[in-house]
């Protein structure tokens, strides 16, 4: 008879522990799980999910202007805010029962509310009660970061009670570009403000150049290279970083978008002596362990990448690890990502910059517009841009601005995972006519 309550205490119903939670109850282990908000986490009750499907919405009104090229006469078309809300609100609740329903039927206890560590192996629960456990996860997750003012972030974005005419938008990250295509699509009159001359920092350079672009032909006022000085009532006071000089751009609504931190606050981590990082992170090592024995983290909470199939990884190989008797390690490499702009844009592997800095390259690039556009007129193009290492004509990274990016990445991120080669791009048949036949007939 084991000496604690459970074999698991999982803090925290995201993607990250529900997944450790489920595959460690199938594993055999008796698990417990707390949630204080909603099953689901960031991604589904607040991030990937949501967006999507705002994502999706936006994108019909691109789709009825492209139309009239393609011979369709499209009249009265109109748009109701409240009713893409409700329907959003309606699939969020569908996703969020459905993570606690399978976690049941592993025969994991779900609990609904907050829990706290009282020490290494004890959790206080709403009302009072004790919980003892031989091994604890935290994935807790991250909330945006918020300045003083009156700003949103995109956790209030998705409840807005009706849309502004005019929103500003402060950062320039995945979600500040997502949140500025999906509103102007809409009909917002958006303005874009971002610290660095491009945004979306990290990406290749050539993407950022379209990922700009993107945005100035969707209608956004994107300021590259601007602070906010000041948030008024009417709207926002920018300083341009170079001359200094300011400007007044009225705004009803204003939302950031600068990042998230980690919800490691009044979890009772410090008293059990788990060492965070200076930005508040748990850290651990690449089984997830922190460095007390029998506490681990995966996900957002501790700063490694911020990207919820990464948390489902870790919390999958956590479980097989500790519960499984498979041990598995996480190496955060190859990594495929989107993000969600119009068009979409969708990376894996190095960065050009990157590359050049480990060695000789080779870069294969073209650049032209999508037959999709052929009749409509939009000026929209597609950049797919191939980086080889030149030592042994392995692909090292890929980059695709286009309609269906991520589809086509997320494909060749399998081939690429798996060590493809130049030559294995060349000797592979074309499928004409498509977007991602560009990738075996770059020359």
């Amino acid at each position: 008879m084991s000496q604690y309550d459970v074999d698991l205490f999982v803090i925290g119903g995201g993607s990250g522990g529900v997944r450790a939670g489920r595959i460690a109850a199938e594993h055999g282990a008796r698990v417990a799980i707390a949630e204080a908000d909603r099953w689901g986490g960031t991604c589904v009750i607040r991030g990937c999910v949501p967006k999507k499907l705002f994502v999706y919405a936006s994108e019909v009104s691109r789709a009825i202007d492209d139309a009239r090229g393609q011979g369709w006469t499209i009249e009265g078309a109109t748009f109701d805010w409240p009713t893409l809300v409700a329907g959003k609100d309606r699939e969020i609740a569908r996703l969020s029962a459905a993570y606690a329903d399978r976690l049941r039927r592993a025969k994991a206890e779900v609990i609904e509310g907050r829990a706290t560590l009282v020490d290494p192996h004890t959790l206080e629960l709403a009302g009072g009660r004790r919980v003892t456990a031989g091994t604890v996860l935290v994935a807790v997750g991250g909330t945006p970061r918020r300045p003083p003012g009156d700003w949103i972030t995109s956790d209030e974005a998705f409840h807005l009670p009706a849309l502004p005419a005019r929103l500003v938008i402060h950062g320039g990250g995945y979600i500040a570009v997502e949140f500025a295509h999906i509103f102007a699509g809409l009909g917002v009159a958006v303005t874009l403000i971002h610290r660095e001359p491009l945004p979306l920092r990290g990406f290749d350079p050539e993407v950022r150049e379209e990922a700009a672009i993107g945005l100035r032909a969707h209608g956004v006022d994107e300021l590259g290279g601007f602070d906010v000085a000041e948030r008024t009532e009417t709207g926002v006071v920018v300083r341009d970083r170079e001359t200094g000089d300011t400007r007044a751009i009225a705004a009803e609504i204003a939302m950031t978008a600068l990042g998230r931190r980690p919800m490691t606050t009044e979890l009772g981590l410090e008293a059990c002596g788990v060492a965070l990082d200076a930005n508040g992170f748990i850290s651990v090592d690449e089984w997830s362990r922190t460095n007390v024995p029998n506490i681990y983290a995966v996900g957002d909470v501790t700063g490694r990448v911020a990207l919820t199939p990464i948390a489902i990884r870790e919390g999958h190989a956590f479980a097989d690890t500790v519960f499984g008797g498979r041990p598995t390690s996480i190496t955060h490499d190859l990594i495929p990502t989107a993000v969600f702009a119009q068009p979409a844009i969708a990376t894996v592997g190095l960065t050009e910059p990157d590359a050049r800095a480990r060695g000789d390259v080779r870069v294969f690039r073209a650049r032209f517009k999508s037959m999709r556009y052929a009749l409509t007129g939009r000026v929209e193009h597609v950049l797919i841009k191939v980086i080889v290492r030149a030592s042994d004509d392995v692909v090292v990274g890929l980059h695709v601005v286009g309609p269906d990016a991520p589809e086509i990445v997320q494909a060749a991120a399998i081939a690429i995972t798996m060590g493809a080669k130049k030559s294995d791009l060349d000797r592979t048949f074309a499928m004409h006519p498509t977007t991602a036949e560009e990738l075996v007939l770059l020359r």
